[in-house]
């Protein structure tokens, strides 16, 4: 019996866990993130804000927890990409696609994203939460990493390129593609356009890999 209360509370505390969270995530799309309280986050979530602190310790760790969330998803969706039987050029066109379509199914979490990766010094984020944040971020980006690697290792791209450096450049296209077109333009061709813009945009990095 006493088990059972046990895991019922664990549901109940996870549930309302996922509420905040997802509160937490309209808000800070709707207002940026210095602008919302933890307040707005309880009345959003319709929970008291003692329930808040039962769960996360401040508007930061919410903030946190959201992005290390779905940078996970990410990373299980392509950690073994590069071991995907294909040209490396052909890799990297797929892996842009994906990428893409991650973020142009939840506009939300491409523009928190972007807030903490151009924002990070002014959130006031524990060296604890920042440090995971950022490892958490770069897992994803190594993925291209690696696939330059093995475009590298069969003789399909130069050795002289710098993978650290191509990498980078890559992964700020590809941000940078989806942040000029995701929320302007025509809503119905929005779609068409950064996915055709990135794959040209991509065909022009992987000649010059080849160089």
């Amino acid at each position: 019996m006493e088990e059972k209360r046990r895991k019922r509370k664990e549901r109940e505390k996870e549930n309302r866990r996922n509420t905040i969270l997802k509160a937490a995530r309209k808000l800070f799309f709707e207002r940026g993130f210095k602008s919302v309280t933890v307040d707005n986050i309880a009345a959003k979530a319709e929970v008291s804000k003692g329930s808040i602190y039962l769960c996360f310790e401040s508007k930061e760790e919410i903030y946190t927890q959201i992005l290390i969330a779905e940078n996970v998803s990410l990373y299980e969706r392509i950690k073994n990409f590069s071991t995907i039987e294909a040209s490396a050029s052909e890799l990297l066109l797929e892996f842009s696609r994906i990428y893409v379509d991650f973020f142009l199914s939840d506009k939300e979490l491409f523009r928190i994203l972007m807030t903490f990766m151009m924002q990070t010094g002014h959130m006031h984020l524990t060296e604890e939460q920042s440090a995971e944040l950022i490892r958490s971020t770069n897992e994803n980006i190594k993925i291209i990493s690696q696939i330059i690697q093995k475009g590298i290792d069969a003789r399909e791209f130069s050795p002289q390129i710098n993978v650290w450096k191509m990498q980078n450049a890559i992964w700020g296209m590809l941000n940078g593609i989806i942040s000029l077109f995701l929320f302007i333009g025509n809503p119905a061709k929005r779609m068409e356009r950064i996915h055709s813009t990135v794959q040209e945009s991509m065909k022009v990095f992987i000649r010059g890999l080849k160089a």
